[in-house]
């Protein structure tokens, strides 16, 4: 199983980044999917999900800013980010969840920092 993220990096306030994530080696499209962001000294916090239906949820703070999709034929999630603040600085991670005959699975990227200069 493998989650490789890809899109972060340094970015002005009110700036955009687009961030991908490739999965591998399990079923993709019945998974949700979600990125997750973690800053310096704080806890990890789910940012966007996206159900195996294209449902989608928002932390607060992001919200009319970020965009979650995923594309099931590349096996790919995407977090488009618009009007990026400094407080969105983090590593921002991949993570997949899925059941399996009753039993959860949850799988994760390695993270992509973000940095967004005032």
């Amino acid at each position: 199983v493998q989650l490789v993220e890809s899109g972060g990096g340094l970015v002005q306030a009110g700036g955009s980044l687009r961030l991908s994530c490739a999965a591998s080696g399990f079923i993709f499209r019945i998974s949700s999917m979600g990125w997750y962001r973690q800053a310096p000294g704080k806890q990890r916090e789910l940012v966007a999900g996206i159900t195996s239906g294209s449902s989608t949820n928002y932390t607060d703070s992001v919200k009319g800013r970020f965009t979650i999709s995923r594309d099931n034929a590349k096996n790919t999630v995407y977090l488009q980010m618009n009007s990026l603040k400094p407080e969105d600085t983090a590593v921002y991670y991949c993570n997949a969840h899925l059941i399996l005959d009753a039993r959860p699975y949850d799988y994760w990227g390695q993270g992509t920092q973000v940095t967004v200069s005032s």
